[in-house]
C-alpha cells in the first residue's frame, strides 16, 4: 500500500465511508471538551472583532 488509501478510491483520496466527523451524541467527557474548545473559539472571535473595531 502507498499510503493513500490504495483500494481504488482514486488518487489520493482517503475512503473513509459515512463515518461522521463528530458523535451524535458524544461521551460525557468528550462533550465537555467540545464546549471548551468551543468558548475557546467564541472567546477569540470576540478579542477579534473587539481589536478590529478598536484600532484606528
Amino acid at each position: 500500500m502507498d499510503g493513500r488509501g490504495g483500494d481504488g478510491a482514486g488518487p489520493g483520496r482517503w475512503d473513509t465511508g459515512a463515518m461522521p466527523v463528530l458523535d451524535e451524541n458524544p461521551p460525557n467527557g468528550q462533550k465537555k471538551l467540545l464546549i471548551i474548545l468551543g468558548v475557546m473559539l467564541g472567546i477569540t472571535v470576540v478579542i477579534g472583532v473587539v481589536a478590529t473595531i478598536a484600532s484606528p
